[in-house]
C-alpha cells in the first residue's frame, strides 16, 4: 500500500447497513473517510414492502446520509455513482471525477435476478429500493381503480389478479400486506367492485414457503396465508411472463400486476475489482473480507460472498451486514494505528424473523422458536433496534404499529401518474 501525503483516506461505496456502520465505527479515527452512494438517504430496507402497499409513506423508513453522520466530522458524504475501480492507481472513479483512496470499502447491495429473463422486469418488477416501492404502490392502487371503471368481467378478474414470484420473506410479507389491503383496508372504498375478492397468487418453484426457516414455522406461515385469502403454488416454476399475466407450468394465469421476489444477484463489484465471484455475483473475499491480492480493500454485505465456521453461506440480512461492517472498520482502524490482527471474521447468527401480516409473525433464534401475536411484537421491537440515526425511534415505531393496527393506510396515494395511467374516459 502506498503512503499517503496526509490523513489515511478510507472511501465507503455504499450507505445500506453495512456502508453506514463501517463509517460510524470509524468515527474515533483519524483519518478522511468519503462515503458514496448514488442516492442520498439511507434505506431501511425490512419495511419497504409496507411502501409498497401503501402501509406507510417512504419518508417513514428512509433518512438523509448527510442528517445521520451530520455529527460525524472525518466523514465527507458525496451523492455519485461508481463507475469503475482501478486497484493498481488506488482510484474509484464516480461521474463526476476520481477520488483516491488508501483503504476501500466496498457494500454496495444487490439487485433482482430474473435467471437469465431480464425482459421480464418491465412486468415483474422486483423491491428492492424507494422507487420500486413507489412504482408498486402505484401498480397495486391502479389496479383497483381501473377495475372499477371496466365493465368487462374478465378484464375485471385479470385486474385483481395478483402475482407474488418468490416465496421467501419479501414474497411472504408482500402476499400478506396486499390480501389484507384488499380484505380490510380497501373493503368499504369502492362501489362497483368488491376488493375483497382480489386473487392473491404466491407461486415459489420449491416445495415450501420460507425455505430458510424450520419447517413448522413454514408450515405455520403457509397456513397463515392461505387463513388471508392467499393462494400458494409450490413446486410450480413461472416459464413465461408478460403484460397480461404469466405461465406457470403450461398454465396461463391472466394477472395484471406481477412482483418478483425469486432471487438477486449482486452488483457489478465483482467486475470492477476484477475479483472471482459465485453464481449470484458476489465477490468471493478472504476469511478477514478482503480481496485476494489487495488486502486495503474490502467487500461486505450482500457483495460478498462469506461463509461462517461451518461452511454455509452468511445470509444477505441487515445484522449480518452490520458485524461485516463494524468488522472492516476495526481492521482498518488497528491498520492505521499500527496493529495487525489475523482474527477472521465470525458471523453470530441472531435469528430469522418474519411478519405474515397483521399481529402474527415466525421468529427462529438459535434456540428459540416463535409464531403468531408474541412474535410479532417481538419483530416490531427488532425493527426499532435497526432504526440507524434516528432521534426518535420510538415515535417513529408507534406511528407504524399504529397505522399497521388500525388499517389506516395513510400513504395510499398514486403518484407519478398520467394520463396513459389511469386510462380515465375523456
Amino acid at each position: 500500500m502506498r503512503e499517503s501525503a496526509g490523513k489515511p483516506r478510507i472511501i465507503v461505496i455504499g450507505a445500506g447497513f453495512g456502508g453506514l456502520f463501517a463509517v460510524r465505527a470509524l468515527r474515533q479515527v483519524d483519518a478522511d473517510i468519503t462515503l458514496v452512494d448514488k442516492n442520498n438517504y439511507h434505506l431501511f430496507q425490512p419495511l419497504l414492502y409496507q411502501v409498497a402497499t401503501a402501509g406507510l409513506a417512504p419518508s417513514d423508513i428512509a433518512w438523509p446520509i448527510r442528517s445521520i453522520l451530520n455529527r460525524q466530522a472525518n466523514v465527507t458524504v458525496l451523492l455519485n455513482r461508481v463507475s469503475a475501480i482501478d486497484k493498481n492507481s488506488q482510484r474509484v472513479q464516480i461521474e463526476d471525477g476520481q477520488l483516491d483512496y488508501d483503504y476501500l470499502v466496498v457494500a454496495t447491495g444487490v439487485r433482482h435476478s430474473y435467471f437469465g429473463n431480464e425482459g421480464w422486469e418491465a412486468t415483474a418488477p422486483g423491491l428492492k429500493n424507494i422507487e420500486d416501492a413507489t412504482a408498486i404502490r402505484r401498480k397495486l392502487l391502479l389496479a383497483f381503480e381501473r377495475a372499477e371503471m371496466s365493465d368487462d368481467e374478465n378484464e375485471r378478474r385479470r385486474l385483481l389478479t395478483f402475482v407474488i414470484v418468490g416465496a421467501g420473506p419479501t414474497g411472504v410479507e408482500l402476499a400478506g400486506a396486499i390480501a389484507e389491503l384488499a380484505r380490510n383496508t380497501l373493503v368499504r372504498d369502492f362501489r362497483r367492485i368488491d376488493p375483497g375478492s382480489a386473487r392473491i397468487l404466491l407461486v415459489e418453484a420449491g416445495t415450501r414457503v420460507l425455505a430458510t426457516f424450520a419447517e413448522d414455522l413454514s408450515d405455520y406461515t403457509a397456513k397463515t396465508l392461505q387463513r388471508l385469502g392467499v393462494e400458494i403454488l409450490l413446486g410450480q416454476a413461472v416459464t413465461h411472463c408478460d403484460s397480461r399475466g404469466i405461465i406457470v407450468d403450461d398454465k396461463s394465469i391472466p394477472a395484471a400486476t406481477v412482483l418478483w421476489a425469486a432471487g438477486v444477484v449482486a452488483s457489478a463489484a465483482g467486475d470492477w475489482l476484477g475479483c472471482a465471484t459465485d453464481r449470484a455475483g458476489r465477490v468471493m473475499v478472504n476469511d478477514d473480507l478482503s480481496i485476494p491480492g489487495a488486502n486495503n480493500i474490502f467487500v461486505i454485505g450482500d457483495t460478498a460472498a462469506v461463509f461462517d465456521e461451518q461452511g454455509k453461506p452468511v445470509p444477505g440480512i441487515a445484522p449480518a451486514a452490520k458485524q461485516q461492517g463494524r468488522y472492516v472498520a476495526a481492521r482498518i482502524a488497528a491498520r492505521i494505528a499500527g496493529e495487525e490482527s489475523n482474527n477472521r471474521f465470525r458471523y453470530q447468527h441472531a435469528g430469522n424473523l418474519a411478519t405474515v401480516g397483521r399481529k402474527s409473525a415466525v421468529i427462529e433464534f438459535p434456540l428459540l422458536k416463535m409464531r403468531g401475536l408474541l412474535a410479532w411484537w417481538i419483530w416490531g421491537v427488532a425493527h426499532i433496534y435497526f432504526l440507524i440515526g434516528v432521534r426518535s425511534p420510538v415515535l417513529i415505531a408507534w406511528n407504524w404499529f399504529w397505522q399497521y393496527l388500525t388499517y389506516g393506510r395513510g400513504a395510499r396515494l398514486i403518484t407519478g401518474l398520467n394520463r396513459k395511467d389511469s386510462k380515465a374516459p375523456d
